[in-house]
């Protein structure tokens, strides 16, 4: 196993989920619209600074769904994926390490993902959703388009989290969950983004292969 892709997607979700949790942190959290757009921004462009530093290296999955994707449409082999997804966490703990620093852990609590104004079974129905469209348009574009993933895919996480905020958290993303509640110990409503996401994933795979044209290559 290449030891530089492993370092990359820490790196990369290091720089994901810690520029999105100092969007959060930022603006107070997420109750106002403002505020949600300036976090989806945060999130969004978090992804893409972190495609454009570690994508080349590994692929740029920064996230334990999208690397599953990538193993059910035989993209990457399993021991592989299970280096990719640990080195997810450690650097999304990374990352919410540093908030700690600079802040207490009730502010890293305050970075975790909770339903909205949903219920929990909500909130998981929405985290799969978002999580379907994420993986399809990932395994999609990076086929299809490759040239145009940096800005699409960065841009499609950017819409999740102005969309998903105010009923789930926008997680699609276990890793980034993960770290914050690692870091502040509070595993309030864990279960749904270490659960859902994954199965946004097989779904998202699905509609991918449902969709791909044979004769291209899909």
């Amino acid at each position: 196993m290449d030891i530089r892709k492993l370092i990359a997607e820490a790196i990369g979700t290091f720089v994901l989920v810690g520029m999105g949790s100092l969007a959060i942190i930022g603006v107070g959290g997420a109750g106002e619209a403002a505020s949600i757009v300036v976090i989806a921004i945060g999130f969004g462009l978090g992804l893409l600074a972190a495609i454009a530093v570690a994508g080349p290296i590994s692929g740029g999955h920064f996230n334990p769904a999208v690397t599953l994707g990538a193993l059910l449409d035989k993209r990457i082999d399993p021991p592989a994926a299970a280096g990719y997804v640990i080195a997810q966490v450690v650097g999304a703990v990374a990352a919410s390490g540093v908030v700690f620093t600079i802040s207490d852990q009730a502010t890293v609590a305050g970075t975790k993902n909770l339903p909205g104004i949903v219920s929990e079974l909500g909130a998981f129905t929405v985290e799969v959703v978002l999580t379907a469209i994420f993986v399809a348009v990932i395994l999609t574009v990076t086929k299809r388009a490759p040239e145009h993933a940096i800005t699409v895919i960065p841009l499609t996480l950017l819409a999740i989290h102005a969309v998903g905020i105010p009923f789930s958290g926008a997680s699609v993303n276990p890793a980034r969950s993960l770290g914050p509640a690692i870091v502040s110990a509070d595993y309030t409503a864990i279960g749904i983004y270490l659960t859902a996401p994954f199965v946004g994933a097989i779904v998202g795979w699905f509609i991918h292969r449902v969709l791909s044209n044979p004769e291209a290559g899909g």
